[in-house]
């Protein structure tokens, strides 16, 4: 049955579009960076519905590990801790990746990563131990 959830969560992650404009000229200090979902998402405490947002990083100098997550219309909908995240090779667009979920859920995003870089930020969500 785990390994179905697993088969499930991989082609849902893959049904989920996501778009970056054009990068205009970004603000490397901040990492602003536009992404349109065309099914609802989630990061810690929140769901996104299906729509664009602004993912950047809060003007912080204590902890550059704090995300600031906007509407289409710069309206601030959440600031999220987050952890450090790596990966082995940097991409030249923005990139997000999603945590394992059931069928119809919405998507938790697990890592978002800003172009040229190889470090990101992850997302930790609560466990819920019975």
């Amino acid at each position: 049955m785990r390994l179905r959830n697993k088969v499930l969560a991989m082609v849902a992650a893959a049904c989920v579009s996501v778009s970056v404009p054009h990068r205009a000229a970004a603000d490397e200090w901040d990492k602003q960076t536009i992404f349109t979902f065309s099914r609802d998402v989630e990061i810690p405490g929140k769901v996104l519905p299906a729509g664009t947002y602004v993912f950047k990083l809060a003007d912080s100098p204590a902890d550059r590990h704090v995300v600031q997550v906007f509407d289409g219309n710069r309206r601030i909908l959440a600031t999220v801790l987050t952890i450090p995240a790596q990966r082995l090779r940097a991409a030249d667009e923005p990139q997000i990746s999603f945590e394992e979920q059931t069928a119809g859920a919405p998507l938790p995003i697990k890592t978002w990563f800003y172009p040229g870089d190889l470090g990101g930020e992850e997302f930790v969500y609560p466990t819920h131990t019975n």
